[in-house]
């Protein structure tokens, strides 16, 4: 575990004094903004590369012709329980396996942020701080962009494979403090890459980007295979040019004209295991739709270990914006073949398709939203994992820097599960998540 770095006395005066001064110092409700005193005009990709590690409006520190630094933060506090307790599921070969519900009170997520740029506007880094209390994983890194015009920015560091909208820029926003089910299931993660982006038409923007591999997270260098991952997104948004900050759920922010997104978004990559025959897999990003992971032991066929296998994915979405309602929708179909494993498998490849469907409405104008969503998976397994649920977001502020949420789900059969998420693979019944965050 890397530890935090430490802040110096005079930086910490530096904050404390511009909070006091109300000098260039703002809350970020308008995230997808540059900081302040830097002109460089953002396109909705330009500084949402990043996905989940993409900075706030935060703090203005300093800032000179050649160089500037700001600093933000987020932080999550939640509460979880995962009922019923104790039960056990039945994965797509009869064998029963344990659910491992959770209940617990945790300071979930922190997230510090320090960016600014370098000799020129247009060279800009950003250095995230990220750590994870309910798993205890904590990592420094970051990226470098470099905004050649308004048609190309070309940066480096640690990115997301493009793998769905919700990789793309939109969090914290969302409809509770964490992805849904289908599009959690579905998705890619994050690792060290390069990417392109811009606005190639009036309202039109691409993004394209080539990372190590699928998901860096508990992979290290010594076990990449050779192969990289290669994704790229489309955005349309037709109407008014926008979808609010960052592109995130709910329309607090009450568009008086119709606002629309259209999107396509896909990836491929040869991904591996990353650990010998006979370990347990430090890829874990991938599971069957039977909650398995795709590189455990056994996960296909019996005493069968698949070292390799081909990743392909491709989503589709909209969303709708008008007087503080929200739609959005979300299409997916991902594909695993051309198995390498260390003996026969049943199956030459597995199709998956899921849908994602989320509504929203302000009931109290710029304070409370009250939510819905549902999810399902169509696939190869037939075993037809859904989810509905609901919830409600109070932003005592009147912005989006402070929220207090409270979600619902119902779930059947789920075929995702993490330790930072809502789910717990193969779960049957229901989740009840209550938390508070914050961003600046």
């Amino acid at each position: 575990m890397r530890p935090f770095p430490i802040l110096s006395f005079r930086s910490i005066v530096l904050i404390f004094a511009a909070m006091a001064a109300g000098s260039g110092v703002a809350m970020a409700q308008e995230t997808n903004d540059p900081p302040q005193g830097d002109t460089l005009t953002v396109s909705p990709f330009a500084n949402t590369t990043a996905g989940e590690f993409t900075p706030s409006k935060g703090f203005q520190i300093f800032t000179a012709k050649r160089s500037s630094l700001n600093i933000s933060f987020y932080g999550l506090f939640r509460y979880l329980n995962q009922l019923p307790g104790e039960q056990t599921f039945t994965d797509h070969l009869g064998r029963e396996r344990p659910v491992k519900a959770r209940n617990d009170l945790n300071w979930h997520r922190t997230m510090v942020w320090f960016n600014g740029h370098f000799w020129t506007p247009k060279f800009r880094y950003n250095i995230t701080a990220w750590t994870l209390g309910s798993t205890q994983q904590a990592l420094l890194f970051g990226n470098l962009q470099y905004k050649v015009g308004t048609g190309l920015t070309i940066g480096v560091g640690m990115l997301p494979n493009l793998t769905n909208r919700s990789m793309q820029g939109s969090f914290p926003f969302w409809a509770g403090s964490d992805r849904q089910m289908t599009e959690e299931f579905m998705r890619g993660g994050f690792s060290s890459g390069l990417f392109v982006s811009g606005q190639a038409l009036p309202r039109f923007w691409y993004n394209a980007s080539v990372n190590t591999n699928l998901s860096q997270l508990g992979v290290t260098a010594s076990n990449d295979p050779r192969s990289l991952s290669t994704s790229a997104s489309l955005m349309w948004m037709p109407t008014t040019g926008e979808f609010g900050p960052r592109g995130g759920f709910g329309d607090l922010e009450r568009h008086e004209r119709v606002a629309t997104r259209f999107g396509v978004s896909g990836a491929h990559v040869r991904e591996g295991r990353a650990a010998a025959d006979s370990l347990p897999p430090n890829e874990t990003q991938l599971r069957l739709s039977d909650g398995v992971y795709a590189f455990d032991i056994g996960a296909l066929a019996n005493g069968v270990t698949v070292r390799n296998l081909d990743y392909d994915e491709v989503s589709m979405d909209a969303g709708l914006k008008y007087r503080g309602f929200t739609f959005q929708g979300e299409y997916y179909v991902r594909r695993l073949s051309n198995f390498d494993a260390t003996g026969p498998v049943p199956m030459t490849s597995i199709v998956d398709q899921g849908l994602q469907l989320q509504a929203g409405h302000m009931v109290v104008p710029k304070i409370v939203g009250i939510y819905a969503s549902t999810g399902y998976v169509w696939d190869d397994f037939k075993r037809n994992p859904w989810e509905v649920s609901g919830g409600v977001s109070v932003y005592p502020t009147g912005t989006r820097s402070w929220r207090l949420n409270l979600h619902v789900i119902r779930i059947e059969k789920s075929p995702t599960g993490s330790n930072f998420g809502y789910y717990t693979a193969g779960q049957s019944g229901t989740t009840v998540s209550v938390g508070t965050d914050i961003i600046f």
